[in-house]
This record gives structure tokens, C-alpha cells and sequence, in this order.
């Protein structure tokens, strides 16, 4: 596929998404945004806007889920290579005990690390031990590896039978072959791909293939990660739109993921900053807004892995 072809897949399903017009029938997850939530093909409601843990270390993963429930996140993002999903479950214990959350209004993620994958039933449980929960609402493989992720997923399908697990999906699959392989060798359809995705790289090609699964895309990396968020946040396409909307940068590309159609997980350690880049629920970018920042595709990583 071209890269003009690829842009103008994209730009369809931008404008479609932000005039609310892609129905679920045409494979597309519809996200809610008076609700804030998109129901997955798991029957589940998840939020769009959560905050990511990644490179956080367990006492800052507590305070960041703390400080993220309070400013009105319900989706927090961690993994067990991590090693901050202790610090998860610490910072989601005091938010309710202060009675800011109840532990069914928090969405859960973590995922599965690949030297796991040949155990895949001890990995789930020793992450809900970890987190401290009855349930994950969420559990992704971390990463392809094809000479044993079936296994692991069908693991996370046994956990799923067994009410540990309520959804379980993918992350860093790049290719609609890869992604297939593993999908035609089980039986529960993954709910999400986590795959890095941001202005610069968009993800079109994933996002159209995995659409007919109904599974959502969820981007990592958003604002493109640590070493990297200014490179998009002094883009002049991204400031220009910024300025015009009296809103930050970062908060200009939050919501350009929001309205693309994609679950949205910056990462911040920073109280201040988690309370800014929850407040996107109060503009709109339009339909020409959105097309610029579409022509930003330029199908560039900022990560190898």
C-alpha cells in the first residue's frame, strides 16, 4: 500500500470518527465521548484517555495513579516489566479508600512480558497478586513472539473463563500477517493492539486490518515518547492549532488521538502535567484541523522495539 494510500485511509476515517459517523456495523469501534469510553468486542466499556506507567518506578506509579483517579482518569496502563505494578495497586487502594473511586470504576491494563509466555497462567496470576485485585480488566501480550504467543493467549483465554481476566489483546504487532497469525489460532478475538502510534506514525494500515475484528487501537507512545514529546509538541502544524485553541500542545495531540479513534495513554510522573492532559474534554478540533494533523503522517518510529 502507498503512502498516499495510506494517508487517505486515514483521513477518511479521522473525519468519519470526528463527525461521529463510523458505525459499529462498518467494523470501526465507536468511542463515546459524553461517556469517555468505547465498548470493546469483549462486551467491556473502556475508557479512551488513561494514563500510561511506563519508565515509572514503583513509589512515582503510586502517586501517578493517585493523582491521575483524583484529576478523572479510569484507565491506568501498567505491565509486569514494569515493576511498578505493586505501586499501581498501592496508588488505586488510596484513592479508594479516600473514596475518590470505587475499584469498578477503574480500568485496569497490564501486560504480559515475553519470558512469561511459556507460563502464561502463573504470569496472570502473579500480576493480579501484584496489583492487589480480585479481576485485570485488561491483559495484553507485550510483545509478537511467534514461538510461543499463542500459548500465552491461550492462557489469557483460560484466565478469562476463569473471571480473572475480563479482556484480553495485543501490543507491538506491526504487521496485519503477524497479527492474523496468532488471531487464527485462537479463539477469543483481542479487544485492543497497543502499538506505538502519534502524529508522526499513525498506525492506518493496523488500524484499517484490525478493524474487521472490531478490535480498537490503543497508542503507546502518544506523544511520542520520553526524549521525543518536543520533537511533536514545536511541530508548527501541532503549535499553530495549540495556539488557536488556547490549549497545549500535548492537549492538541490528546485529542487529535481521541477523535482518530484511538485509546489515548500519556505517561507523566508529574501531577501537574496529568491534570493538564485530562483536560481535553473541552474543545474540538475540526474537520480541516484534523486533515493537518493527518498530513503530519510520515510513517516514522521513535522506537525499535
Amino acid at each position: 500500500m502507498s503512502k498516499k494510500t495510506i494517508l487517505s485511509a486515514a483521513f477518511v476515517m479521522c473525519v468519519l470518527i470526528s463527525a461521529g459517523s463510523v458505525s459499529a456495523a462498518e467494523g470501526y469501534p465507536v468511542f463515546d465521548f459524553e461517556q469517555k469510553t468505547v465498548r470493546l468486542n469483549s462486551g467491556y466499556d473502556m475508557p479512551i484517555l488513561g494514563l500510561g506507567m511506563f519508565a515509572l518506578s514503583d513509589s512515582q506509579a503510586e502517586n501517578s495513579t493517585y493523582w491521575a483517579l483524583k484529576a478523572g482518569f479510569r484507565l491506568i496502563d501498567t505491565a509486569r516489566i514494569y515493576g511498578n505494578e505493586t505501586g499501581v495497586g498501592r496508588g488505586l487502594r488510596r484513592a479508594i479508600s479516600e473514596g475518590i473511586v470505587t475499584r469498578e470504576e477503574v480500568f485496569i491494563t497490564t501486560k504480559m512480558w515475553t519470558s512469561d509466555f511459556g507460563n502464561g497462567d502463573a504470569a496472570v496470576d502473579a500480576s493480579l497478586s501484584r496489583l492487589g485485585v480480585d479481576y485485570i480488566d485488561l491483559m495484553i501480550l507485550h510483545h509478537s513472539q511467534p514461538s510461543n504467543d499463542v500459548q500465552a493467549y491461550q492462557a489469557m483465554e483460560r484466565a478469562v473463563a476463569k473471571g480473572k481476566l475480563r479482556s484480553i489483546g495485543l501490543s507491538n504487532f506491526y504487521e496485519p500477517e503477524d497479527f492474523d497469525r496468532l488471531v487464527n489460532q485462537t479463539t477469543i478475538r483481542p479487544a485492543l493492539l497497543q502499538n506505538e502510534t502519534h502524529p508522526y506514525h499513525q498506525s492506518g494500515v493496523m488500524k484499517d486490518h484490525i478493524a474487521r475484528y472490531g478490535t480498537v487501537m490503543e497508542s503507546w507512545f502518544p506523544l511520542g515518547g520520553r526524549g521525543n514529546t518536543q520533537t511533536l509538541f514545536n511541530d508548527p502544524t501541532i503549535s499553530s492549532i495549540a495556539a488557536a485553541h488556547g490549549k497545549s500542545s500535548a492537549q492538541v495531540i490528546i485529542r487529535w488521538h481521541l477523535q482518530a479513534g484511538n485509546i489515548c495513554i500519556p505517561g507523566s510522573s508529574n501531577e501537574q502535567h496529568i491534570i493538564e492532559d485530562h483536560d481535553v474534554w473541552d474543545f474540538e478540533l475540526s474537520g480541516e484541523e484534523m486533515a493537518e494533523m493527518t498530513a503530519l503522517e510520515r510513517d516514522r518510529r521513535f522506537a525499535d522495539y
